[in-house]
This record gives structure tokens, C-alpha cells and sequence, in this order.
């Protein structure tokens, strides 16, 4: 029974790239929901009416990726994220309050890359070393270890950015601004994503096999 279940089973996507980026869906999850709030709002001018259309969305991602154990973590945070922005907005009453946690998620992400690299566990390589099967095997390997500090930093200045867009338009009650920053900020991330394997391979030595492949000393082996 369990060979079959495990037969199956869909294989685990091992393409950092792809992953990274979401795909379609991750491009839905992170567009429609701010989209269809503030578009629900502007139709009705009911917060309440917004909020329902946005979380009915972002659990139905969330269901969907569930039901194909395909990485529902994503969809569960993007869930996670509408429901505390709900919150936030019926507790002020302001559609543009919505927006408000995002700017924190930024921030705090900003930070906790920011401690990853000072602690050396850069958070790419965190996310990354499961996804290309490599575990934290990495974190053994100087070089991978400096290839993944640097890159992490384009994913500290991507989410100050993204916090930096948001905070004025929110000050400035921009509310259709603040709709397709979804779509702005999806984009970013795909720009993101290049460019840190652009400077994982780089920093790299040339005879280096890549992320797949730690370089572990024996000496590192043996203790």
C-alpha cells in the first residue's frame, strides 16, 4: 500500500528557480488577492465585502495546494498574511490598512535575511539546500557558504524596496496603487531570483559543480 501510495506521489519540484518564482499560481497568489480587495471595495465601498472576497480567494489557494501536496506553505502564508491584513483593516476601518502588515512582513524579512548572513545560515541557502536536495550540506562548503551570503542580500534590498513602495502609497490613500503592487512586486521577485543565481555563479570558482554539488573537505568529513 505505501509503494503505491508512493508511486503516486508527485515528485518534488527541484528546480530552485521555478520554486523561487512560483510559477502561474504563485503569480494568482501573491496578484488577486489585494487585487480583488481593492477592487471589491472600490464596487461596493463595503471593507467587509473586500475582506470576504480576499479570503475566500487566498483559502482557496490554499486548499488547492493542499489538496495537491504541492508546497501549501506558500499559499498557507499568502492566507496567513490576508487574514492578519483583514484584521487590521476592520479593526481601523481604512481599506488602505490592509496594506499595513505587508510593509511589517517586509521589514521583518528584511532583518531576518540580514541576521541569517551576519550568523552565517544565509536564509537563500536555508531555502534553497532542501529544495535542490542538498540539505544543509552547503554550510560545509566555504564557497557555497559566501555565494549564498551575497545573494541573500539582493533578497534584503528586494523586501526594504517592496516596503519602501507600499509605506507611501498607504500614506497617501493611492488605494489603486497599492492593487497592483502585487503584480509590481511578482516581478521583482523574478528579477530577484536571476540575479541571485547570476551572482551564486560568479561567486563560485569556475571548477565548482554548483549548488547540487557541496565541496566538503575530508578534513570537515572526518570531525
Amino acid at each position: 500500500m505505501s509503494t503505491s501510495a508512493e508511486a503516486t506521489a508527485p515528485a518534488p519540484d527541484r528546480n530552485p528557480l521555478r520554486v523561487l518564482i512560483g510559477g502561474q499560481r504563485g503569480a494568482l497568489e501573491s496578484v488577486l488577492p489585494p487585487l480583488m480587495f481593492v477592487a471589491t471595495f472600490e464596487v461596493t465601498s463595503s471593507i467587509s465585502w473586500a475582506i470576504a472576497i480576499a479570503l475566500v480567494i487566498a483559502v482557496g489557494f490554499a486548499i488547492w495546494r493542499i489538496a495537491e501536496a504541492k508546497r501549501p506553505t506558500r499559499a498557507l502564508s499568502a492566507l496567513l498574511i490576508v487574514a492578519v491584513s483583514a484584521y487590521v483593516a476592520v479593526k481601523t476601518d481604512s481599506a488602505v490598512a490592509f496594506f499595513w502588515p505587508r510593509v511589517l512582513v517586509n521589514v521583518i524579512s528584511a532583518l531576518a535575511f540580514a541576521v541569517s548572513i551576519l550568523i552565517r545560515w544565509p536564509l537563500l541557502g536555508v531555502i534553497v539546500g532542501p529544495i535542490v536536495g542538498t540539505r544543509m550540506r552547503w554550510r560545509q562548503d566555504p564557497d557555497l557558504m559566501r555565494a549564498y551570503a551575497r545573494a541573500s542580500w539582493l533578497w534584503v534590498a528586494l523586501c526594504l524596496i517592496r516596503a519602501a513602495v507600499l509605506v507611501p502609497l498607504i500614506e497617501q490613500r493611492l488605494i489603486w496603487g497599492l492593487a497592483v503592487t502585487g503584480a509590481l512586486f511578482y516581478v521583482l521577485v523574478i528579477i530577484t531570483v536571476l540575479l541571485s543565481w547570476v551572482v551564486i555563479r560568479r561567486t563560485l570558482p569556475s571548477d565548482h559543480q554548483g549548488i547540487r554539488h557541496p565541496v566538503i573537505s575530508s578534513r570537515i568529513r572526518s570531525n
